[in-house]
């Protein structure tokens, strides 16, 4: 899955870095709120509202503007009433994507994301048409000058990893849900810093894609992210890194 691991570092280093940011703001506020509505305000023990807010901050959002959103999903403060909706298709040459959505508007959602997979020579598909080649996972990528790779090993699967990988610069780490927490306490307990760490859905198959293909399926991943209503899309494509850095 190179391809796709390579996709999310190039996404995160975009949105610190470009006039997106903004935007990001919205998703993450929007995600605060949901996450502070179903666990409440407390980051010291709703793990998922823990995990936004650390993105939030990873791109300066104000302190306010993360307190404000708690408060609204805790009911301190009125706010907008956001439904979680997933959504499922498929991209060029076939491959399965996963649309996560936060939306006051189910309907203009819904519109709206259809369109984008029709633009991009993909089409919307039925509930479960594709969900069933994901599961939910946690995933931590930690540079690897964080720490030696066998030590870093022993103190993650001691801690509740399922797996480790390593790229020609970092570790990734995939968790279960349920010891997702545990592996980043583990990582703070040695002052190990993470470059990321969230939740995500991964494949158990992929589909290899080079030329027009790939770039379609970047640009359809652009598209769908753009969208105010998109919290998260999940692809299971695999470009390798020599096509990602030849199509930009």
């Amino acid at each position: 899955m190179s391809g796709h691991s390579k996709w999310a570092t190039t996404k995160r280093k975009k949105a610190i870095i470009d006039s997106k940011r903004g935007k990001l703001f919205t998703k993450y506020i929007r995600e605060i709120i949901v996450a502070a509505r179903d666990g409440g305000g407390d980051i010291n023990s709703n793990a998922r509202l823990r995990t936004v807010v650390e993105k939030a901050k990873a791109i300066n959002m104000p302190a306010d503007n993360i307190k404000r959103a708690i408060q609204k999903g805790t009911g301190d403060l009125e706010g907008a009433n956001y439904e979680e909706v997933v959504y499922e298709g498929y991209g060029p040459a076939g491959c399965a994507v996963i649309v996560e959505v936060l939306t006051d508007n189910k309907n203009r959602a819904a519109a709206e994301v259809r369109n984008i997979f029709t633009k991009g020579n993909g089409n919307m598909g039925e509930p479960g048409s594709v969900g069933w080649m994901f599961k939910k996972k946690g995933l931590i990528s930690v540079p690897k000058t964080a720490a030696a790779e066998d030590d870093f090993m022993t103190l993650v699967l001691d801690a509740g990893a399922e797996d480790m990988t390593v790229s020609e610069e970092a570790y990734e780490v995939t968790t279960a849900l349920e010891d997702f927490d545990k592996v980043q306490k583990a990582l703070a307990a040695k002052s190990i810093t993470a470059t990321s760490a969230e939740l995500t859905m991964l494949p158990s198959t992929t589909v290899k894609l080079t030329g027009k293909d790939a770039a379609g399926m970047l640009r359809l991943m652009e598209a769908l992210e753009d969208n105010d209503d998109v919290q998260n899309v999940y692809a299971n494509f695999d470009i390798s890194e020599e096509e990602m850095d030849a199509l930009g």
